[in-house]
């Protein structure tokens, strides 16, 4: 008793010591308490027969029936298959170009050209998926730009929007326009963080830069590269809602139906069941921590520092 009474007194004392650092932190986790762990007790829905007379904590609990009835629903199951899919395909195609980006413009010497091709490549984060939807459509409508110069020289027009076959890759290539310049800017910091001496050394060697590329850089990254992809790993059941709302169309959706859209149609549509849909985003989620534990561990065996080192 008295060993954890002194364990708490000097973790009070600790505390009181960094007294600053605690009261910068107070706005950030007062934020995750009220919006990230506060709105969990929601999840109570799950269980319950929602009524909107009764409220949340009013409505009566029915175990686990909304389970039973997603599993029985073939929509469902349709939809988790596309995801996976869909999310597998995003692990091969989108996740090593930020890395090949950031090797690629490390490599860059001169400065000033270096800060213009970061600039030009991170700036299409900023747009919402609303514009560059729109951008994507118009470009590739039967009348856009690509049509027209089809036609011009007198070829037949492709219908690219509502063709199930490159939907997807449609996906890749526009996620990875928008997004692969604002995620190599992490990996872009792990490299800066590499010890200029091992440079010096293999110059020394003769080493060429592809040689350091491959024995330098990307074994210093390594540690970086892991924590993203058991990230990566853990959004696997979810993500590219937006992206996917915005593009896809009634002549794609046996492709483009994922299980967030699933969710939104059977919250929004128009018989609106919140209790199911909230059955099939605690599904998800728990999917998506599994997803993560796994990756986590894998990272660990093979050597890798994993998420949490």
């Amino acid at each position: 008793m008295k060993a954890k009474a002194e364990k708490k007194k000097s973790l009070w004392r600790e505390i009181w010591k960094n007294k600053a650092v605690y009261l910068i932190m107070l706005p950030g986790i007062a934020w995750f308490v009220l919006f990230a762990y506060g709105p969990m007790s929601g999840l109570q829905l799950a269980f319950k027969t929602y009524s909107m007379k009764l409220g949340i904590w009013g409505s009566p609990w029915c175990g686990l029936e909304n389970f039973e009835y997603v599993f029985r629903d073939p929509s469902f199951l349709k939809s988790v298959g596309t995801t996976l899919w869909i999310n597998a395909g995003r692990l091969i195609f989108q996740f090593p170009i930020p890395v090949i980006l950031a090797l690629l413009m490390n490599e860059l010497r001169l400065k000033r050209y270096k800060k213009v091709v970061q600039t030009v490549l991170t700036f299409p984060q900023f747009l919402s998926w609303v514009i560059v939807a729109s951008i994507v459509i118009n470009i590739l409508s039967y009348d856009g730009l690509v049509n027209s110069i089809i036609a011009a020289m007198g070829g037949e027009t492709v219908n690219f929007t509502g063709n199930a076959k490159l939907f997807q890759p449609l996906l890749y290539i526009t996620e990875n326009w928008k997004s692969a310049g604002w995620s190599a800017i992490i990996y872009m910091a792990a490299i800066s963080g590499i010890d200029m001496d091992q440079y010096e050394a293999a110059d020394l060697d003769g080493a060429s830069r592809l040689q350091k590329i491959f024995r330098i850089t990307l074994p210093n990254i390594l540690p970086t590269i892991s924590v993203m992809f058991v990230l990566q790993m853990g959004s696997l059941m979810s993500g590219g809602f937006d992206q996917i709302f915005n593009l896809s169309n009634p002549a794609v959706k046996d492709v483009s139906e994922i299980l967030d859209m699933y969710i939104y149609d059977i919250t929004f549509g128009s018989t609106p069941d919140f209790s199911f849909s909230t059955a099939v985003s605690l599904f998800r989620s728990v999917v998506n921590c599994a997803f993560l534990v796994a990756a986590d561990r894998g990272a660990k065996a093979l050597g890798g520092s994993g998420l949490f080192g």
